[in-house]
C-alpha cells in the first residue's frame, strides 16, 4: 500500500513501513510515560497500544484509496465517520475472525467506543503522537522535492502542530529535537532501515523493506500468543521482541540466511559484530537518561542469553534462557516477564515464506525464491505449538 502517492517522492514510500516506524515510537513513549504506573497499568497501556497500533493499520489497509485531508474531513463529521467505519469493520471482521471474540471485539470498540479507562486514553495519545511523528519523518524526505507544491506549507505546520499538543507527553519534546537528542537521534535512525531492502539481490514484487519485515514479525508474533494462550506479558514481549529482531541491520544490512550458515562460525562473527556496533551507536547515545530503554533493547535482543530467538524470563532480576515446555506453563506468567524465542524465529521465517511466495505468485519466478519455499516448508513440515498451532499445515495452505 504506497503512501504519498500524489508526490513527487525519491523512493516507493509504503505503509508497512511507516507502521513499523510508529510503533517503535510508540514503544519508546511507552516506556518514558509509565515509569509511575503499577504493574497491571503498566501492562493495560501496553496491550492499548499494541493492539491500537494493530487495529489502525488493518483500518488504514481498507480505506487506503482516502487521501489524508479528505479522512480527516470524513472523521469530522460524526455520521459520516460512522458510516464509513461500519463499513471497514465488516471488511475486517471476517479476517480477524480466526484472531478469537476478544481480538474482534476490541477491534470494533477501538472505533466506536471513547476511550474507558485512563491507560486507554493515553495509549491513543501516544499512537497519535507517534503517528505523527513517522509521518513527519516521510514528509521531511519528499519536502524539498516538492517546494513548489502548495499544499506543503500546510501539510508540515498541520504535523508540528499535532506533535506539539502532545509535548506534555515524556519524549515527544526531544523527538521533535531530531537528531541534536539522543532519542531523537535513534528515532530518525529506525526510519533508514526503510532503505533497507529485503532479499537485495534477488527481483520481488512488491519489494518489501527490513522496517516492514520487522512490523509483520511482530504482528505474527502476537497473533501466534493469542493462539497458544500466552500471558498479556508475554504477548506484548513477542510483539516487541518481534518489532526489534533485525534493528541490528541498522549496521550490518540485510544478510541472507545461507550466507549467516555457509561457514563455520561466519554466524557468530556477524553477530559479535552486531552486539559490538550495536553498544557503540545505538545503546551509548542512550544511556544514562533513557536506561530503560537500552535494558528493555537488551531483553528483546537476547544479549544476555545469545539469541534474540532464545525463550526467556526475568527471575529475580535475573535474565535466564527456558524452554518451549517452560515457557509455555510454569513460566506462562506475567511475574516472569516470559519473551519467546523459537516461536519467533518461525514467526520470521512465515514472514520470509510469505514474501517469496507473493513474489511467485506475482510471476517472480528465480532459483532463490524456489529454494527458499522449499527450505522453509523442509525445516517447518514438523513444527507445532501445541495442539491447535501445525506449522506445517499452515505452509501447505499455500500453494
Amino acid at each position: 500500500m504506497k503512501r504519498w502517492n500524489d508526490k513527487l517522492r525519491p523512493m516507493e514510500l509504503v505503509e508497512v513501513d511507516k507502521q513499523a516506524h510508529k510503533m517503535i515510537t510508540a514503544w519508546m513513549l511507552f516506556q518514558l510515560n509509565s515509569g509511575s504506573l503499577g504493574p497491571e497499568s503498566k501492562l493495560a497501556l501496553g496491550e492499548a497500544i499494541v493492539r491500537g497500533g494493530m487495529y489502525e493499520y488493518l483500518y488504514r489497509l481498507v480505506i487506503t484509496d482516502i487521501k489524508p485531508p479528505i479522512f480527516y474531513q470524513i472523521k469530522a463529521n460524526p455520521a459520516h465517520y460512522q458510516q464509513l467505519t461500519r463499513w471497514v469493520l465488516d471488511q475486517l471482521h471476517p479476517w480477524v475472525q480466526p484472531l478469537g471474540a476478544d481480538f474482534r471485539d476490541g477491534l470494533s470498540a477501538h472505533f466506536t467506543s471513547d476511550p474507558g479507562t485512563p491507560e486507554e486514553l493515553l495509549a491513543g495519545r501516544i499512537l497519535h503522537a507517534a503517528h505523527m511523528f513517522a509521518s513527519q519523518w516521510e514528509f521531511h524526505l519528499l519536502r524539498e522535492l516538492n517546494r513548489n507544491d502548495e499544499e506543503m506549507e500546510e501539510i508540515e505546520a498541520n504535523f508540528n502542530r499535532n506533535l506539539s499538543d502532545h509535548r506534555d507527553l515524556h519524549g515527544v519534546t526531544e523527538l521533535m529535537a531530531g537528531p541534536s537528542s539522543p532519542l531523537g537521534r535513534f528515532g530518525q535512525l529506525v526510519g533508514r532501515l526503510r532503505f533497507q531492502k529485503r532479499w537485495s539481490q534477488t527481483p520481488r514484487i512488491p519489494e518489501t523493506s527490513v522496517l516492514g519485515h520487522m512490523f509483520i514479525v511482530a504482528c505474527y508474533g502476537y497473533f501466534f500468543s493469542i493462539a497458544v494462550g500466552a500471558c498479556p506479558a508475554r504477548r506484548q514481549n513477542n510483539f516487541f521482541a518481534g518489532l526489534f529482531h533485525d534493528l541490528p541491520e541498522l549496521l550490518t544490512r540485510d544478510i541472507i540466511s545461507p550466507v549467516k550458515s555457509s561457514v563455520r562460525r561466519i554466524g557468530d562473527l556477524i553477530k559479535e559484530y552486531e552486539y559490538r556496533e550495536m553498544e557503540r551507536k545505538v545503546f551509548s547515545p542512550l544511556a544514562g537518561r533513557y536506561d530503560t530503554l537500552v535494558e528493555r533493547l537488551n531483553y528483546y535482543l537476547g544479549a544476555e542469553i545469545g539469541s534474540e530467538f532464545d525463550a526467556a524470563i526475568i527471575s529475580q532480576g535475573t535474565t535466564r534462557s527456558v524452554t518451549w515446555d517452560q515457557i509455555q506453563g510454569e513460566y506462562n506468567a506475567d511475574r516472569f516477564d516470559p519473551k519467546d524465542g523459537f516461536m519467533l524465529k518461525v514467526c520470521d521465517s512465515l514472514a520470509a515464506f510469505i514474501e517469496a511466495y507473493t513474489a511467485t505468485r506475482n510471476g517472480i519466478t528465480n532459483d532463490q525464491l524456489q529454494q527458499a519455499l522449499w527450505r522453509i516448508r523442509g525445516e517447518y513440515q514438523n513444527a507445532s505449538f501445541g495442539d491447535g498451532l501445525h506449522i506445517g499445515a499452515l505452509l501447505a495452505d499455500f500453494d
